[in-house]
């Protein structure tokens, strides 16, 4: 029976966790809190994974080490090459395939669809600090790969469309939203984060690169209406939030003034590529409103 290891505890890790255990495979779950899914082959414990000595210990015999967390969003500069500098280092000493989940930061401003072989040119801090994450690992000499997703939406997800549209959508109230309200975005559902992650994990074509979740493309406007609709709300009422505001938000909260860098983008689309995971991988997005059903 193979077993993995799961770094994390959020959506994208507990659907991840539930898949494998689907399929008759041990899932260990690591996190501050051991927190996780309720199932048979899932194990949930409680540790730091910066400590590198334990996690080595946590992961001995695994035969893949999945990674979905991060540190709070204000810190990742500071705090984010500690925790995968433990991960990386659990993996040479286990000799576990490494599949990290990531994201588009990495690229920076892109103004065509990103495909998973572009530069990571970013020059923002957490962008850097994304890159840098991949870049160290892809030169490690262990068996990786990355998968990046957009922003999530979708039962469970933490975001911006998730802590700032979802609510009021659906409540019929004002939301205020840092993101361009009508240009096209792509998003990715936690459904499809989590199947691509156990996709890559299981082919070895995989390895040595980055692969994209697949996503549906449309402006948080359209989203926010479908979602209501489906769930008989109003239509919402929306307002783009501009850098002045982010600006004073950030005097109350640090995440407010760490959003300036992914959110406030020019007016062009945002859209991901793909078409590789969907022809090597076998994975396609999940219809819109498959996802938002759900949510409701």
């Amino acid at each position: 029976m193979k077993s993995h290891v799961i770094v994390g505890r959020g959506a994208a890790a507990s659907r991840t966790a539930l898949l494998l255990a689907e399929d008759g495979e041990r899932v260990r779950m690591i996190s501050r809190t051991g927190g996780g899914p309720d199932h048979p082959l899932v194990e949930k414990v409680a540790a730091d994974a910066t400590d590198a000595d334990r996690l080595t210990e946590l992961a001995e015999g695994a035969d893949t080490l999945f990674t979905t967390a991060v540190p709070p969003y204000h810190v990742w500069p500071e705090q984010l090459p500690i925790l995968t500098a433990s991960l990386l280092t659990a993996v040479r000493r286990t000799g576990a395939a490494y599949v990290m989940l990531g994201n588009m930061y990495g690229y920076g401003p892109v103004d065509r669809p990103i495909a998973p072989d572009f530069p990571l040119a970013a020059t923002g801090p957490k962008g850097r600090a994304r890159a840098r994450a991949w870049e160290e690992a892809a030169s490690s000499g262990v068996k990786v790969t990355e998968v990046r997703a957009a922003q999530f939406y979708g039962a469970g997800a933490f975001s911006v469309f998730s802590l700032m549209v979802q609510r009021p959508a659906l409540e019929g109230r004002l939301a205020l939203v840092p993101q361009e309200l009508d240009v096209p975005h792509s998003y990715s559902s936690i459904g499809d984060t989590a199947r691509t992650l156990v996709a890559a994990s299981r082919d070895e074509q995989a390895y040595g690169r980055a692969w994209h979740v697949p996503t549906a493309t449309l402006s948080v406007r359209e989203l926010a209406g479908r979602l209501a609709r489906l769930a008989g709300a109003p239509e919402p009422r929306m307002e783009e939030m501009t850098e002045r505001d982010l600006t004073l938000l950030g005097f109350t909260d640090p995440l407010w003034g760490e959003m300036h860098e992914a959110l406030i983008k020019p007016g062009h689309p945002f859209v991901v590529d793909f078409s590789e995971t969907e022809k090597v991988l076998g994975v396609s997005a999940t219809p819109v409103d498959d996802v938002l059903r759900e949510l409701i």
